[in-house]
């Protein structure tokens, strides 16, 4: 299949996503990173669009065989990292996960129902996906919170505002690639001089600890607990949302998945999104030395894509391939 658009840093196949992934080779990409549409919360305009099914479950057995079609292309070793929000049961014209579009007329009412759900019922799609799609083979290896410090308002007195969504990262197989070193947090200074000189506390005496000149119990932390090069990442990501105002919906922002390339890729790798949107994820990639293969249903979508692909490179911020 002919790319819509092909570069030095990648490939843009404007189409069907399980369409696109059909014509692509076995094990041809490391890493799938990607955030497709969430379910009734949008109409994008195309009849062959993922989203608007009337039951989570048509919706759920949809990703799970988009994710199938992923498998086959995915290096034995590869990982997917895959973004998902969730939404309410019910007559609903705005979704509670701050990723809806920018009202305008395909911003409908959509009327989410299923199996067992109730008017107000948390519907739990990102749960649902996961374990379909840990049912279907994959590895479910981790639940990632994406939390927003600036989420959407919303109108609600009887439960919090949600401030979240969820980024779960599955694997093809037990063993995978994963480089925690490139996505190590810095060790603040206070637990830097802890270590170093030991803590002060107002506990009962324990093993290894002696009294202070103040009368104070001083325990020693030891260098075995803090790692000065930093420490293992947390499983909690605060990012603020960043909304791109040439796509008319949000996308996701380029530092929530900048850990999702340097953890599961390597310099030159090519990374896999089948619902590219606006493109953020090439971005990314380019950024990072990495390629990409973006598949997008909507030929706007198609287009905005290259423009931001074509203006970062010739940005040339960093060295190209």
């Amino acid at each position: 299949m002919k790319p819509y658009y092909e570069t030095i840093a990648g490939s843009i196949f404007c189409g069907d996503a399980l369409g696109v992934l059909k014509s692509m080779d076995d094990c041809s990409v490391q890493c799938c990173i990607t955030s497709p549409p969430y379910w009734g919360l949008r109409d994008y305009g195309n009849d062959s669009q993922l989203g608007l099914e009337k039951t989570p479950e048509e919706y759920v057995g949809k990703m799970v065989e988009v994710f199938r079609a992923v498998r086959r292309v995915l290096k034995d070793n590869g990982t997917v990292w895959l973004n998902l929000g969730d939404s309410y049961a019910g007559n609903c014209s705005r979704s509670s996960t701050g990723r809806q579009g920018m009202g305008d007329e395909r911003e409908g009412i959509f009327t989410k129902t299923g199996y067992g759900l109730k008017p107000k019922d948390l519907v739990g799609i990102p749960w649902r996906v996961a374990f379909a799609l840990q049912s279907d083979g994959w590895y479910l290896r981790q639940d990632i919170i994406w939390h927003k410090p600036n989420p959407m308002p919303e109108s609600v007195t009887d439960r919090c505002t949600k401030s979240h969504e969820y980024i779960f990262l599955l694997s093809k197989n037990a063993k995978y690639y994963y480089n925690n070193e490139a996505i190590k947090e810095p060790v603040k200074e206070v637990s830097l001089k802890r270590s170093e000189y030991g803590w002060n506390s107002d506990r009962p005496s324990t093993k290894n600890a002696s009294m202070g000149g103040n009368g104070i119990h001083t325990e020693k932390m030891g260098t075995r607990f803090v790692n000065p090069n930093g420490r293992n990442k947390r499983s909690v990501w605060t990012v603020t949302t960043k909304p791109y105002k040439e796509a008319h919906f949000a996308t996701y922002p380029i530092a929530l998945i900048e850990p999702c390339i340097l953890a599961g890729t390597d310099k030159g790798d090519t990374i896999l999104d089948p619902f590219f949107g606006a493109g953020t994820t090439g971005v990314a990639a380019y950024k990072h030395d990495r390629k990409f293969v973006g598949i997008e249903l909507n030929p706007e979508y198609c287009e905005i894509a290259k423009q931001r692909i074509e203006q970062e490179l010739s940005q040339k911020k960093l060295p190209g391939f």
